[in-house]
């Protein structure tokens, strides 16, 4: 095996033999065939892309026996000394204008280029570097470029065509190089590995084009390294991304999945498993950046790899695919955006893993920022979350619904409910209470009463347990899942998706017993329509949620919505909330409660709905039973038996047609049986004290007619004097 290196093993010796430059070749050889050759040339372009073997081929092709011709025999004197190995010409002199740019140099050059070739046809000057010949010494060359004899040629070689001075430039052809593309030089490097007799895994030839950076020198110069530490098992992928410092792809393609699942803790587990891997950070972050590129295109053009848009292996676009899929075209760009941005300002950063976190921190919230990109991107996961209200009453996609959705609702018991709402939204179990026998209400005075006692209802199926989450957590867009209590993410704090197999286990319930007629639907209340009501099972989910993100804020709307509102509709864009009575409705709508509750969901849940406030004296009757996607309905509470307990406290008649708030409305002759109040359950003197940062504690002295008259809008009827 040679010692040679690689590039220049395989230096090309005819024009054929010159890839990616057939805009420079092919013009070249037409004018060597018509025998139209200039007395000078300028090739100019990037390192690497053929500058100085082009001149090499072009001298010869000048001094073969045959020619001038744009094939050289090989055979003749003049082509073996010009060939791959040879000892070079006399004639074909190569300057390194870098060390001989002076106006000496020109000056010498200037009094030998009138000698005649001593063997050859013409006397060929290539001057390398060109663009460091210094002023005088251009000016120097001027006139024997412009005028030179019949025998001289000068080909002048640079990267930089514009520091060449303009009388210089003007007096040759010039002929701009470019970088070859990757698909070109993929292929060429194949033919090279498999002359060379190594074998070279899937994906590396890619990483090796990616890094000569479309130079075939460069390029040329990493395989022959590559493939110098090359083992028996040839050259693996392993190797190549150790060696040239890429970033592995199963950590690119963990941090593309933490962002389509909105997953911060996994995001930034890969942050560390890149600094910890003693990875640069910098590069990590343009390889997500080239990453994201793909999938922008592969968003926009599913067929990019068939089309050449994409040079990577078949397994890694088919992957990459699966990825653009779950993104929209706002949050790729964004990301892609902002990645790009943080890629500009790690240029001298000290402390590059605090940059790079940072960029993920920006990716993961766009709540964050009220841009025009960060709420494209935003818009995005909520018409992807938003597509239950088409798909039916199914779950939605993505959603995950937490162990609190299947549990059943406690009932309330009167005289306690704010306490046991606190205890609720803490996470304090309360005790079970012991189901009551439930008792025939009795019949209206204006139906007959039937001749046979009526069949019990037939008892309702056993709810479905819910299908299992799909792994990997959320999709970006999806609903957000009811946290579970011993999961302990606070509100605002970073989206985690569900740890793998902490799915909430089915509750089995218990065999329900006959059910009572149910009650028809109160005159007043509204009928929501299906799409509403599908909609409105999903958001009930997410009520608890929306409670505790609301309690954060303020504690008057949190306690006016957990005990006078549910959620009685929702389409997509527009959220219906039932209040028991117009009162609770109006004092939710003049308190400024609709604007903490949108700003929760804003914050919260990265949601813009508009929110309706209706009056729903049933108390979510009215509604028809949800299955599958809906919270479990609250068990109906049971009826009040008939009075066998003393009365505490002598009751007073009441008018005819008055009401008390929050009860559903019943038949005008039916008699209402009286029950006993249940003795209220003592609650914990903490669950009683007020919050320090409570906005509602106001320290005024005000009395309680004029707390009644200010915060819930009443009326004062009639006073009694206690005595």
């Amino acid at each position: 095996m040679s010692s040679l290196a690689l590039y220049r093993r395989y230096r090309p010796e005819s024009f054929a033999e010159v890839i990616g430059q057939e805009h420079v070749t092919d013009p070249l050889q037409q004018a060597l065939r018509n025998n139209r050759v200039n007395h000078a040339y300028l090739f100019s372009g990037p390192r690497g892309c053929g500058k100085t073997t082009s001149a090499r081929i072009l001298a010869r092709c000048l001094n073969c026996e045959q020619g001038p011709t744009p094939t050289p025999c090989g055979e003749c004197q003049s082509c073996r000394d010009l060939a791959r190995n040879g000892p070079g010409s006399i004639d074909v002199i190569e300057i390194d204008a870098a060390s001989h740019g002076g106006v000496d140099d020109a000056r010498d050059l200037r009094e030998k280029a009138f000698f005649g070739p001593a063997s050859s046809r013409y006397k060929i000057y290539i001057i390398d570097e060109a663009h460091m010949v210094t002023s005088a010494g251009f000016n120097a060359l001027l006139k024997v470029v412009e005028e030179p004899p019949e025998h001289l040629k000068f080909i002048f070689a640079t990267t930089e065509p514009e520091k060449v001075i303009g009388t210089i430039r003007s007096r040759t052809h010039h002929y701009p190089f470019r970088l070859v593309p990757p698909g070109t030089l993929r292929e060429y490097l194949g033919e090279v590995c498999g002359r060379e007799n190594s074998h070279v895994e899937d994906g590396v030839l890619p990483l090796v084009v990616r890094a000569g950076a479309g130079s075939v020198r460069d390029s040329m110069s990493v395989m022959d390294q590559l493939l110098a530490g090359a083992g028996d098992d040839g050259v693996t992928y392993a190797m190549a991304t150790s060696l040239l410092g890429y970033t592995d792809l199963s950590l690119l393609d963990s941090i593309v999945d933490a962002f389509a699942a909105g997953d911060g803790a996994a995001a930034f587990e890969v942050v560390d498993r890149v600094i910890e891997g003693g990875n640069d950070p910098r590069r990590f972050v343009a390889d997500l950046l080239e990453r994201l590129r793909d999938l922008v295109i592969l968003a926009a053009v599913p067929d990019a790899a068939e089309k050449g848009l994409i040079d990577a292996p078949v397994d890694v676009v088919e992957r990459m695919q699966a990825q653009a899929s779950v993104f929209g075209a706002a949050e790729l760009s964004r990301a892609a955006d902002l990645i790009n941005q943080g890629l500009t300002e790690m240029r001298g950063a000290t402390s590059p893993r605090l940059q790079v976190e940072l960029i993920c921190a920006r990716v993961l919230l766009p709540a964050a920022f009220d841009d025009e990109r960060s709420l494209q991107t935003r818009l995005d996961r909520l018409e992807r979350g938003a597509s239950f209200a088409a798909a039916g009453a199914g779950p939605a996609m993505g959603y995950v619904p937490g162990p609190q959705a299947h549990a059943p609702v406690a009932v309330v018991p009167p005289g306690d409910g704010a306490a046991a709402a606190r205890a609720a939204v803490r996470g304090d179990a309360p005790e079970a209470l012991p189901p009551a026998a439930p008792v025939q209400p009795a019949q209206p005075a204006q139906y007959a009463a039937p001749a046979a006692p009526a069949a019990p209802a037939p008892a309702a199926p056993a709810p479905q347990p819910p299908s299992e989450a799909p792994a990997g957590g959320q999709r970006p867009g999806a609903w957000p899942a009811a946290a579970a209590p011993e999961s302990g993410r606070r509100p605002g704090g970073w989206p985690t998706a569900s740890a793998p197999g902490q799915a909430p286990a089915p509750v089995t319930p218990a065999a329900p017993a006959p059910a009572p007629a149910a009650p028809a639907p109160a005159p007043g209340a509204p009928q929501p329509s299906p799409g509403m009501t599908q909609g409105a099972a999903q958001v009930r989910n997410m009520w608890p949620d929306i409670l505790e993100a609301v309690k954060n804020r303020r504690r008057f709307t949190w306690i006016l919505l957990s005990q006078n509102a549910q959620v009685t509709g929702f389409d997509g864009t527009t959220l219906q909330i039932g209040f028991l009575n117009a009162g609770a409705r109006d004092n939710f709508a003049s308190s400024g409660s609709e604007d903490v509750l949108k700003q929760a969901l804003a914050e919260q849940f990265n949601m813009q709905w508009k929110i309706e406030a209706l009056v729903d004296p049933s108390g979510g009757a009215g509604q028809p039973p949800q299955t599958g996607a809906g919270r479990p309905s609250a068990p109906p509470a049971p009826p009040r038996p008939a009075a066998s307990a003393p009365q505490q406290y002598e009751s007073r008649p009441a008018p005819a047609q008055h009401q008390q708030p929050g009860s559903a409305p019943a038949a005008a002759a039916a008699p209402q049986p009286q029950a006993a109040p249940e003795s209220p359950r003592p609650v914990a003197p903490e669950d009683d004290t007020p919050e320090e940062d409570d906005p509602d504690l106001v320290d005024s002295a005000l009395s309680g007619h004029d707390l009644i008259v200010r915060e819930l809008g009443a009326t004062v009827v009639e006073e009694f004097t206690n005595e």
